[in-house]
């Protein structure tokens, strides 16, 4: 049986809530295949799981909008997601913070486009 090893790169927010202690660069590399993990969901808004680090038990739930990519390192094969995503959040930040320097029509506009994928070889 050929199982291979699935990742999700995830833009480390300060908000989220994963171990800071393997954040690189703003960003934390998750291995969600079924022997790494328990309880996997993934759904339209979340990925959650059960996993050890340094031999303790979290249960993590990472938001759609934090995944930059998922892959798989054996195949060199996987999927990114477009900037236009993270305009959006970055739009949504500035927003939530009160420093709005763009027409609402504008945001609201980068918030109902369709997403983009890429497939990465």
């Amino acid at each position: 049986m050929d199982l291979r090893l699935i990742y999700i790169s995830v833009q480390a927010f300060p908000e989220l809530n994963v171990p800071k202690e393997y954040i690189k660069e703003n960003e934390i590399v998750f291995n969600i295949s079924i022997n790494a993990v328990n309880e996997l969901i993934i759904n339209n808004n979340i990925v959650g799981f059960a996993a050890r680090f340094n031999g303790v038990e979290r249960k993590l739930e990472i938001p759609m909008n934090a995944i930059n990519s998922i892959f798989a390192k054996e195949v060199n094969q996987g999927i990114t997601f477009s900037d236009e995503r993270k305009e959006s959040q970055e739009a949504m930040n500035t927003l939530r913070d009160g420093n709005l320097n763009q027409n609402p029509q504008i945001l609201q506009e980068k918030k109902i486009r369709k997403p983009k994928l890429r497939v990465i070889k």
